[in-house]
This record gives C-alpha cells, sequence and structure tokens, in this order.
C-alpha cells in the first residue's frame, strides 16, 4: 500500500521561502504524476503544482505561477513544493496527492488521485 509523508512546513514571515517534501513509499512510481493542492479554513481544497512523468512535465495554479516551483527526486521516489516570496494568503493546510497514472488534463482535481498525505500547516504572517 503506497503512503505518503509530507514534511517541510512551518512558519515563515511575508517573503520569505519554504520547501516542502512528499516521500512516496510502498509502491513503484515509474510513471505517475504528484501534485500540490492547498486548503484554508472556509475553502475548497484548491490545486497548486503539478508533476508528471517520464517526459517531465509541470503545471502550476495562476496563484503561484513565478514563485513556487515543483520538482521531484525519482531515486528517492519524492516531490519538492519550493515557495518562494511567500504571502499571507499561501497561509493553509497543503497536501500531496499520487497517481501511478500520467494525468493528462485533470491533475487540478482532486478526483483522480489515489494517494493523499495527512496534511503539512504553511503559516504566512504579514
Amino acid at each position: 500500500q503506497v503512503s505518503l509523508l509530507e514534511s517541510g512546513g512551518g512558519w515563515v514571515q511575508a517573503g520569505g521561502s519554504l520547501r516542502l517534501s512528499c516521500a512516496a513509499s510502498g509502491g513503484t512510481f515509474s510513471s505517475g504524476t504528484m501534485t500540490w493542492f492547498r486548503q484554508s479554513p472556509g475553502k475548497e481544497r484548491e490545486f497548486v503544482a503539478a508533476i508528471r512523468w517520464p517526459g517531465i512535465s509541470t503545471y502550476y495554479g495562476d496563484s503561484v505561477k513565478g514563485r513556487f516551483a515543483i520538482s521531484r527526486d525519482s531515486r528517492k521516489n519524492t516531490a519538492f513544493l519550493q515557495m518562494n516570496n511567500l504571502r499571507p494568503e499561501d497561509t493553509a493546510v497543503y497536501y500531496c496527492a499520487a497517481s501511478q497514472q500520467r494525468i493528462i488534463s485533470s491533475y487540478v482535481y482532486t478526483a483522480p488521485y489515489s494517494y493523499w498525505g495527512q496534511g503539512t500547516q504553511v503559516t504566512v504572517s504579514s
């Protein structure tokens, strides 16, 4: 059974940076999609960034383009989300999601993902 373990959340002042990690274990990911979503109180879960392989493709939500970068270490089965120039509105619980399928067009939705992490809190103060 695949499990995802997120780490790297915390508190930071506006303009600062954090790096989130999502380590997958218990399965093989020779191809797949790993994605970050976030959710703040009273709001729906929001797409942040996705990475798909083989033949690396990356995608970003409009609110994080130019500030966040998603990457993956295939040897460690781990995805990363580098978050720069953080804003108070980035405050949320960030969730990692994974599929062993290459999700082509519906990666922004939560339904296609079979595996989810427990979430990690990111708090950005002004």
